[in-house]
């Protein structure tokens, strides 16, 4: 008789704990889908707001890493870095998610935490492209141009052509003042696209260091008057015309630049550097003043700004 009354109370004392995770599964599965669908539809406020909620059910690795990239694309950089973390500690299989960790790692400047996802990635798949290529831009950025080449010549034997490991090795061969081998790389990505702009961009910059200036500023303009919004072209021109002397061409230049994309930071810190070496420091300070209203995340803890080409936009690319 006991175990009788004794099985009634256990059935019913376990049916609501089994409603609610019922109603929290199905929960759980409304927000993860909501979230994952408003994502594609470029609802990007509420896809968070929903696979937030669908984590504070249970954790799930997809919605970690649909969240993550939302973040990313948001800017919201911090935050995504802390996701992929979870991420990445919960789910340690899944290169892809070292992969993508590894991406904002390098946009955040944290070449350590870069090079540790670039390399657990690699020892999930040692024939991943992609993971090479992440680890020679970790290095790179942690100042080891030896070991960066070599990975990226690992990158480049498991992946023929290609572009992105071949631009990245060309530009650190080129800190190192090797040319000849830099040049090959340039010429190998020109020779699958004869227009593509960061190789002519890095062209210039190799003729400027062997002191053929004229061929770089031709180099230069044709790539501004190919595609006048290549903002990294007028600051490589521009540069090149301050180290000549040629400030009011500097600043004129700038100006242009300006005038195209008024929220061009980079070019309001040059002209202002190019007005400070013409006399013109009131003018030099309001530039300076704008820029850092416009990109304050550039300017170091001495006050000096940081200079940062070619940082990836396509988070979700992956360098796939």
């Amino acid at each position: 008789m006991m175990g009788f009354f004794k099985s009634i109370f256990s059935t019913n004392s376990l049916a609501p704990e089994e409603e609610k995770k019922k109603e929290e599964n199905k929960n759980f599965d409304i927000f993860k889908y909501d979230g994952i669908r408003s994502q594609n539809m470029g609802q990007l406020d509420y896809a968070v707001k929903c696979l937030r909620e669908a984590l504070n059910i249970h954790d799930d690795e997809e919605v970690l890493a649909h969240l993550g990239q939302v973040l990313s694309i948001q800017g919201k950089l911090d935050e995504a870095f802390d996701i992929y973390s979870r991420l990445t500690e919960t789910y340690p299989h899944n290169v892809e998610s070292f992969l993508a960790f590894a991406n904002v790692c390098f946009l955040l400047d944290k070449f350590d935490e870069m090079l540790e996802a670039a390399e657990k990635a690699i020892a999930l798949d040692a024939k991943s492209a992609p993971a090479y290529f992440l680890q020679g831009r970790a290095l790179f950025g942690l100042h080891n141009e030896v070991m960066a080449v070599a990975a990226l010549t690992k990158s480049v034997a498991l992946r023929e052509s290609y572009v992105q490991a071949l631009l990245l090795r060309a530009e650190v061969l080129l800190s190192m003042r090797q040319f000849e081998e830099a040049g090959k790389d340039i010429e190998d990505v020109l020779s699958q696209n004869e227009a593509d702009e960061d190789a002519l961009r890095l062209k210039g910059r190799m003729l400027e260091a062997l002191d053929r200036k004229e061929e770089a500023e031709e180099v230069y303009r044709n790539l501004i008057a190919t595609d006048p919004f290549y903002e990294q072209a007028y600051i490589n021109l521009g540069d090149l015309f301050i180290t000549q002397n040629r400030l009011s061409d500097a600043i004129a230049l700038f100006d242009e630049a300006i005038e195209l994309n008024p929220n061009f930071a980079e070019a309001y810190r040059e002209r202002g550097r190019a007005k400070l070496l013409s006399g013109d420091e009131a003018g030099s300070l309001q530039d300076a003043q704008k820029a850092v209203e416009l990109k304050p995340q550039e300017v170091d803890v001495s006050g000096q700004f940081r200079v940062e080409e070619n940082k990836p936009i396509n988070i979700l690319g992956l360098y796939s």
